[in-house]
């Protein structure tokens, strides 16, 4: 059973990395691919190369910035340039990983200095932080109510922001033309469907007292897998500007090759 998931989750890491590095080449080898949201799209790609508080809640902040981006980009078209130009996004994005430095860092605070002095193996896919306060030898109530105060009110509050986010952004697709509202409704689709991914599992972890259930290693392992491995397929089989911008990467090594 250990060499068939070994197997498994191999092929599954395999193609989250290429899956992801393939975005982030095409994004930054395309000429055409230099709007914010194929900006903001690479730092997700590059965030899911990794498995950690910090990228995850770098990962959740980036969300929201690529809300604000097709925010601003449907309902102040005529604007869209000069407010999201390169020094804005630049801002947005180490913004983003600041975010996530701070929420990562405040729980490793939390955690290196309880005590502990018993069995020192977690149940669990990695050290995350309900497992790891189970083994601490002291009363670990309060460190609880942060961990939920911090992981927990960041996903909540960052679905809710992209929650109403894309309500105005529905309502506004109204009075836009039919061709308008697909391939508005075909960017924002991909977008949500990521939200949907990401947002999910962190929610069900953490918006509770500090206990662990029997289905939380099953969120840990879909939180983990799915997000990086599907989000590369996401924005790319549904945006025809990312295929052709492939297209092009490919047919250009091709030529190379046999010059």
């Amino acid at each position: 059973m250990q060499h068939a998931c070994f197997a498994v989750f191999f092929l599954f890491h395999v193609l989250t990395v290429l899956g992801n590095l393939l975005v982030i080449i095409t994004i930054n080898a395309s000429k055409t691919l230099k709007s914010p949201m194929y900006f903001f799209l690479s730092h997700l790609s590059f965030a899911d190369l990794f498995s950690a508080h910090f990228f995850g809640g770098t990962e959740i902040f980036l969300l929201t910035a690529m809300a604000y981006d097709r925010y601003v980009a449907i309902c102040r078209p005529l604007h869209y340039t000069a407010i999201m130009d390169r020094r804005k996004c630049g801002l947005l994005a180490g913004a983003s990983r600041l975010a996530g430095f701070l929420h990562s860092i405040l729980q490793t605070l939390l955690t290196v200095q309880l005590p502990f002095c018993g069995p020192n193996e977690i149940d669990n896919f990695f050290c995350d932080v309900h497992p790891l306060l189970k083994l601490a030898c002291a009363d670990t109530y309060m460190v609880g109510l942060i961990v939920v105060a911090n992981s927990g009110m960041i996903s909540l509050v960052s679905f809710f922001i992209l929650l109403i986010s894309y309500v105005i952004i529905l309502l506004k697709l109204r009075n836009q033309s039919s061709e308008g509202r697909r391939k508005a409704l075909s960017t924002c689709g991909s977008h949500i469907i990521t939200v949907l991914l990401v947002l999910m599992p962190p929610m069900f972890m953490y918006i509770r007292p500090s206990t662990t259930l029997a289905a939380d290693k099953l969120i840990i392992l879909f939180n983990i897998v799915m997000p990086p491995l599907l989000n590369p397929l996401i924005y790319t089989l549904r945006n025809n500007e990312v295929k052709n911008a492939m297209r092009k990467l490919f047919s250009i090594k091709k030529n190379l090759g046999e010059k």
